[in-house]
């Protein structure tokens, strides 16, 4: 055999080999004979670079950077799916569809929790893969993609073939990623799904190797120009291509099957290899499921029936007590460590005193813990029909855990407060706000890092954030930190000093000062000398801004040791003006109207659009209310997006709203 045909061999058998490994769990062959046959492929493909393949098994374990991801407008748009959260609910649905197709019957599969995702297929071979985006537009995320082991390649089809499904992070791999992160000082992902989003759009493929995604496949895009004409047999087809498919599915006749199946997902939730968070039920035939249609959102043919909010039983072994930037005592639960929706959670908010009271809670206690909204860990009640005279009763301090001053609650507020301006963990969390995203956006100093760096006598002060660069040689000589990673970080704190006053007015933490309130201050006031010198009556003059909140910014700028931290900014070089835009547009089609954004945007910030919004004459809200006149609505929108509908509120989806805005 000669070695261009040797080549050729070698790169279906690690094809198939990698399919029984990955996808059948029946490896064929031993790991060093898989590895034996993929060193003589890379040989044979060194010697013969006119034949580079990027679909060949060796490009997969190969990492590059990449320089962007290209906007891709989807052949058939790819819908987001309507949401039941009750068994009532889900029983209507179906109903409806049996009074349209008396012997209708469904499909239903687990509802993964992960990033929807198309693959391409020409020739046989794997061509692109694309997210969902906005439905209409996503983003050519092929580079990565490939790197996904379970993913072939190469299929037996010539014809165009589409194929949709869910790109998960396993919870194996989502361990191992965040000790990774804790490790090195970074952020940790709240939850897998957040945990392979980022992966895939990280613009170095050699993450998302290392990661070691999954995907499985559960739509079959243009199936019907190959004879399929079901879900169900949309599913074997795929399976049959060699493509991921997660077998516990079933095609159910009646609503009696269809709520066993839930069920029994239910009941195997925690023990399943990925996140799950809920079951799709879908109509089977797509004759049927064409004569149903779709609304601008969702297929009318198919509903996700989302499993409520996870609770777990742990023990309270402890309350700790952080402080706030603004000096708030906020509660916080120890508890012994245990899985919810994905995590292992040994901590949840206790809001304040007054909850502690309410759910009469003691430590040593068993409590009842959930994520409010699949991401933050709370309380949900104490157990003390369980309490064996173990517990403690809690009694909350009257000083400040950190600095000793004594803490003080307003008349009429929840909350208790440590009033010293000076205490160490004020200091730190004003320092992560003023490096925040909102504010002065510096990639880099996040939480973890900035407390580090205070801990280790880096940071004592905001000005010291712009004095970094002093210390390169001690922070190069601790474990984590890189030239290139500091350099990075120089960067993004020098291109801080850009940013604009109502930026940095918004940065300073002032109390009652939002960034809507920034943004009106530094437009009405030009320059920060001008905020600095004005009088009650001016500031409360400006537009939303009340006499409370006109007070506080007065007795800012009247502190001491406020006054000092602006005049080392001004002389570090940060930018103390705004530039007022030209006036808004009074004709596009957002002035004055009540905009609210809801889900996650693919094409910028959500500080980003609303900025635009803004100045297109829009006013944007956080809530939706009777008064809302629009919704934008990105990814996995939620419940504002279901209100919005119930009250008759137009909704946009993210590419129209650029559309329409002109961007």
């Amino acid at each position: 055999m000669d070695e261009i045909s040797r080549l050729e061999e070698l790169r279906k058998r690690l094809e198939r080999y990698a399919r029984e490994y990955y996808i059948d769990d029946r490896p064929s062959v031993p790991d060093s004979e898989y590895d034996r046959l993929m060193e003589e492929l890379s040989d044979l493909e060194a010697k013969h670079p006119e034949l580079y393949d990027p679909n060949s098994p060796t490009q997969r374990i190969i990492g590059k950077v990449l320089d962007g991801f290209e906007k891709v407008t989807h052949a058939q748009r790819m819908l987001s799916l309507d949401d039941v959260f009750n068994k009532e609910e889900l029983h209507a649905f179906c109903d409806r569809i049996w009074k349209e197709f008396e012997n209708a019957e469904f499909v239903c599969e687990c509802k993964f929790d992960g990033l929807a995702m198309a693959l391409m297929y020409e020739n046989g071979k794997f061509t692109r893969a694309v997210t969902r985006g906005d439905g209409t537009v996503g983003e050519d995320v092929t580079e990565n993609v490939r790197t996904i082991p379970t993913i072939p390649m190469t299929i037996d089809q010539t014809g165009p073939v589409e194929v949709r499904g869910e790109v998960l992070m396993p919870k194996a791999s989502f361990e191992r990623v965040n000790a990774l992160q804790e490790e090195l000082h970074l952020p940790l992902f709240a939850n897998p799904r957040n945990a392979a989003a980022g992966t895939i759009r990280n613009l170095d493929t050699g993450v998302a190797r290392k990661r070691r995604l999954d995907m499985y496949l559960y739509y079959f895009q243009n199936g019907e120009d190959y004879g399929v004409h079901s879900q169900a047999e949309a599913l074997t087809a795929m399976k049959e291509l060699g493509f991921s498919v997660y077998p516990h599915w079933k095609k159910c006749h009646t609503f009696d099957e269809i709520w066993d199946f839930i069920e029994d997902i239910g009941r195997q939730r925690e023990s399943l290899p990925f996140e799950i968070d809920g079951v799709v039920v879908k109509l089977n035939s797509f004759a049927q499921q064409h004569e149903l249609g779709v609304t601008a959102k969702y297929p009318r043919y198919s509903i996700a029936y989302k499993f409520p909010a996870q609770e777990v039983e742990t023990v309270l072994l402890g309350i700790d007590l952080t402080v706030g930037r603004t000096g708030k005592i906020t509660p916080n639960a120890v508890l012994e460590p245990v899985r919810v929706a994905g995590t292992k959670v040994s901590a949840a908010t206790l809001h304040n005193r007054d909850r502690i009271e309410q759910y009469n809670l003691m430590i040593n206690d068993r409590v009842i813990i959930r994520k409010a909204g699949d991401i933050i860990p709370e309380v949900v009640k104490a157990l003390p029909e369980k309490r064996d005279g173990t517990q403690i009763p809690y009694v909350w301090p009257e000083n400040c855990p950190v600095c000793g001053s004594k803490l003080v609650r307003l008349e009429g507020e929840a909350d208790y407060f440590c009033p010293n301006p000076n205490c160490p963990a004020r200091v730190v969390r004003s320092m992560i706000h003023f490096c925040s995203r909102e504010a002065m956006d510096i990639d880099g100093l996040g939480e973890k890092k900035v407390q580090w760096l205070h801990d280790h006598g880096f940071l004592s002060t905001i000005e010291d954030i712009y004095h970094l660069d002093l210390h390169k040689e001690e922070l190069l000589s601790f474990k984590g930190w890189s030239e290139k990673g500091f350099t990075k970080l120089l960067a993004a704190i020098e291109e801080s000093k850009k940013q604009p006053l109502s930026r940095l007015l918004f940065a300073l933490g002032i109390e009652g000062v939002g960034s809507k309130a920034a943004k009106l201050l530094a437009e009405a006031f030009g320059n920060m000398e001008a905020i600095e010198s004005a009088s009650t009556e001016q500031l409360s003059a400006v537009y939303l801004i009340g006499g409370i909140s006109a007070q506080s910014i007065y007795s800012f700028f009247r502190q001491e040791e406020n006054k000092k931290l602006v005049s080392a900014l001004r002389e570090l070089g940060l930018n103390l003006t705004e530039e007022v835009t030209a006036s808004v547009q009074s004709d596009s089609p957002f002035s004055g109207k009540t905009v609210v954004l809801t889900g996650t945007l693919t094409q910028m910030t959500r500080s980003k659009a609303k900025e635009l919004l803004e100045s297109l004459g829009a006013t944007v809200s956080g809530s939706v209310s009777k008064k809302t006149d629009l919704l934008i609505a990105g990814e996995h929108a939620g419940s504002k997006l279901a209100k919005a509908e119930s009250l008759g509120i137009p909704v946009m989806s993210e590419a129209q709203f650029l559309e329409e805005a002109g961007v």
